[in-house]
């Protein structure tokens, strides 16, 4: 009976496993945490671990961070998924911890993965472990830890910033892949162009799992020692939607870039991420009542009537529908872009929500205050109010709408932008007739 031997073992993991980084020289991304002299590097490379918490969108080396660290640190790692996993996963995480400690000697790194997922009393239990050194703790969460995360566990991680990877970044990815013979498909001598190579980053939008592992399948299309082709992306790709989560952090993002492109007075920037938005599929309406809070918030009294559009484009949406309706918001969306800037109201009602919060228990003078009762009137609500349509001018002059202690308080600064230029001139105006009133009450 013959018998056979082999002298390797062949490995079937998915080629964005066999090309994770072992060590920091064959990393790639993240300059802002391991360049050259940065903290994080030359502590990994001292061999010092700490607690931490690496927040970043899918594909971005996060797992390879923690991975890294352990291997720097030499210490025993064990991994749970708050996916899969629940406290009793944890227990008996922390149990092979303390029993790597006894029988080694050795530090136990603790990797959690999708840690947001984990409730509140779920996070709690790793607390005193940390707290007692029983591990090292580096959790990974897509999700902003300020919202998803305890204070009490954040406050015991570091919390790092892992930035989604940039076009170059995935390019060079790629071709460490097909460059490496021992992990990766360099045996193959496949090459890939660079207008290909660029499409690709472009498809992954920062994702390097993603870019491997579509290299992978494009692989199987070719004998060895051709090349990829931009067909080839597309056949494996197929559409790409645009990034967008509506429970996490890109849809906020999202938003926000539109919001800031319409106050910055840049219309096609903020049409193109209302573009984005509605192509992740975002609900037109969410878009057109944020409208609404920007026509008052950015806008104001610049432009009265942007208010007014932003009205008619929500009514419009529900008028006609998403085809057209999309249009009446995009419409919308440029004329408050384009429409000059105040945000006066903004300031002025936030600034006098303050001070009434202050002096709530001010009461109304008796002049300011209503009568509809004979006994009001005679004791005074009401007297000496004076009707301002009888003044001249259409202006009392000098009277005092406020509390007594707050005479003279002011709020609202109109700019010299759009229609409040005429609302400011207006307001100086009866300002000066107040100072004329004033000196004619000393002659």
């Amino acid at each position: 009976m013959s018998s056979f031997s082999f002298d390797f073992a062949p490995d079937f993991r998915p080629l964005a496993a066999r090309m994770r980084p072992e060590e920091l020289s064959q990393y790639i991304g993240q300059s802002h945490l391991l360049g050259e002299g940065k903290p994080l590097r030359k502590a990994l490379e001292a061999g010092r671990a700490h607690s931490m918490m690496f927040w970043g969108p899918p594909g971005t080396g996060k797992t390879t961070l923690a991975e890294l660290v352990a291997n720097y640190a030499n210490a025993h790692v064990e991994r749970i998924s708050a996916v899969t996993s629940g406290v009793k996963e944890i227990r008996t995480a922390i149990e092979h911890a303390k029993n790597v400690a006894e029988s080694r000697g050795q530090r136990t790194l603790l990797f959690v993965d999708e840690v947001h997922r984990f409730n509140k009393s779920q996070q709690d239990a790793f607390l005193p472990f940390i707290e007692d050194g029983t591990v090292i703790f580096i959790g990974a969460t897509t999700e902003n830890p300020s919202f998803e995360i305890n204070n009490a566990l954040l406050s015991r991680a570091r919390v790092y910033l892992i930035k989604k990877l940039t076009n170059d970044e995935i390019v060079l990815i790629v071709n460490q892949a097909l460059l490496d013979v021992e992990r990766g498909l360099g045996k193959r001598k496949l090459t890939i162009p660079d207008a290909v190579a660029n499409k690709l980053a472009n498809v992954c939008d920062g994702d390097a799992r993603k870019a491997l592992n579509l290299i992978e399948l494009m692989s199987d299309m070719v004998a060895d020692g051709e090349s990829f082709t931009e067909e080839m992306i597309v056949e494996v790709a197929g559409q790409q939607l645009a990034g967008f989560d509506k429970n996490g952090d890109q849809y906020y993002d999202l938003i926000s870039a539109v919001h800031k492109s319409i106050r910055g007075s840049a219309p096609d920037a903020a049409l193109y991420w209302f573009c984005r938005m509605l192509e992740g599929g975002c609900d037109p309406l969410y878009i057109a009542r944020r409208l609404l809070a920007i026509a008052s918030e950015d806008i104001g009294n610049a432009d009265p009537v942007a208010m007014t559009v932003a009205i008619n484009a929500w009514e419009c949406f529900h008028r006609v529908g998403p085809s057209e309706g999309e249009r009446a918001i995009a419409q919308a969306i440029i004329y408050l872009a384009s429409a000059p800037k105040s945000n006066a109201v903004y300031t002025a009602f936030k600034a006098a929500r303050q001070l009434a919060r202050e002096t709530g228990q001010d009461a109304v003078p008796e002049h300011l205050r209503n009568a509809p009762t004979q006994l009001m009137k005679d004791i005074g609500f009401g007297e000496g109010y004076r009707y301002a349509h009888d003044e001249p001018n259409s202006y009392a002059s000098g009277e005092c709408y406020f509390p007594e202690r707050l005479a003279g308080s002011r709020f609202y600064y109109p700019t010299e932008h759009g229609f409040e230029k005429r609302i400011k001139s207006k307001l100086e105006q009866l300002t000066q007739l107040d100072n004329d009133s004033e000196i004619k009450r000393y002659e």
